[in-house]
């Protein structure tokens, strides 16, 4: 094998039940939960394991409910020895949160609280909304948006796009990358232009909040969804949590920065096989690993309970 990183999902990653066995069967998991509840002062577990769904998929409930049930089955997995250590992270938007946490650089209650505070403003100065575009390339989809007056939001894989901005442009938008050979051309469930400039008054809403929390190196270092950039020192790591959110989310860098650096081998850990997707397009002949695969391998654990 050769070098290693772990990958941690963001948004759309979500449902209901999620880890909810998990937590029933391995403490650890179920103590991970239990802290999210306690830090935000409400039940978020219950909102996890029970929903309901459009509730769970709220902004401000969403976010913290997937970097907590990503970083329960870190946990789980780590403590079973699934996980070999990374030669570096990445996480998709949100995502980097959660990989920050599981680099040793961010508190994980910290976390659970910065991301909250990070949906509700998400939420509070949401504009616009979002649009997928398949099959056309960047260059063709950056003369889309320049043309409707929108923002491409993430380069999530190869011919595998989105586009942000408010309503009106965006379906110009839409009508343009369908004249020029979309294959598909769809509106996101999603209340507000993510990783655009309309998203610049959350970062410096979240600003102060950001540089209150500590923040230490990680074991590895993070690759930046901004400029796909290997960072380890804490005031970059800082200024990539508040840079992202108003810009594109570079997701094909970041796993051609990877394999660059010889990685050969993802480990998708969180809810779903959304980024194992992304990445089998990105360098097909790379090993990934989803962690909803890897939790199968877990006896039920011997933790004494309490």
């Amino acid at each position: 094998m050769g070098a290693v990183a772990w990958v941690f999902p963001g948004q759309g990653s979500q449902k209901v039940g999620m880890g909810r066995e998990l937590a029933r069967r391995e403490p650890i998991a179920r103590r991970t939960f239990e802290t999210a509840d306690e830090v935000l002062g409400f039940p978020l577990s219950q909102l996890i394991f029970e929903g309901p769904e459009d509730e769970l998929a709220a902004t401000r409930n969403q976010q913290p409910a997937i970097l907590a049930t990503s970083i329960a089955y870190w946990r789980v997995l780590t403590r079973h020895g699934l996980l070999p250590p990374p030669d570096c992270l990445a996480g998709h938007s949100l995502g980097e949160y959660t990989a920050l946490v599981a680099a040793g650089s961010l508190d994980f209650a910290d976390a659970v609280r910065l991301v909250r505070r990070r949906g509700e403003l998400m939420e509070e100065h949401g504009l616009g909304g979002m649009l997928a575009v398949i099959g056309l390339d960047l260059e063709a989809l950056a003369s889309i948006a320049k043309e409707a007056g929108v923002e491409v939001a993430n380069i999530n894989a190869p011919g595998q796009m989105t586009l942000s901005g408010r309503s009106g442009p965006l379906e110009r938008a839409a009508e343009l990358a369908r004249q020029r050979g979309a294959r598909r051309v769809v509106r996101l469930p999603v209340n507000a232009a993510f990783h655009s400039s309309l998203m610049r008054p959350v970062a410096e809403a979240l600003r102060p909040l950001v540089e209150s929390i500590p923040v230490t190196p990680p074991i590895a270092p993070l690759l930046a969804n901004v400029d796909a950039r290997p960072l380890s020192e804490p005031g970059e790591l800082r200024q990539e949590l508040l840079a992202q959110i108003a810009a594109p989310v570079r997701w094909v860098d970041v796993i051609k920065t990877a394999a660059a650096r010889g990685v050969d081998h993802y480990y998708e850990v969180g809810p779903g096989r959304v980024l194992s997707g992304l990445i089998a397009r990105i360098e097909p002949g790379a090993a990934v690993e989803a962690a909803e695969d890897l939790l199968t391998r877990v006896e039920v654990s011997t933790e004494p309970h309490g």
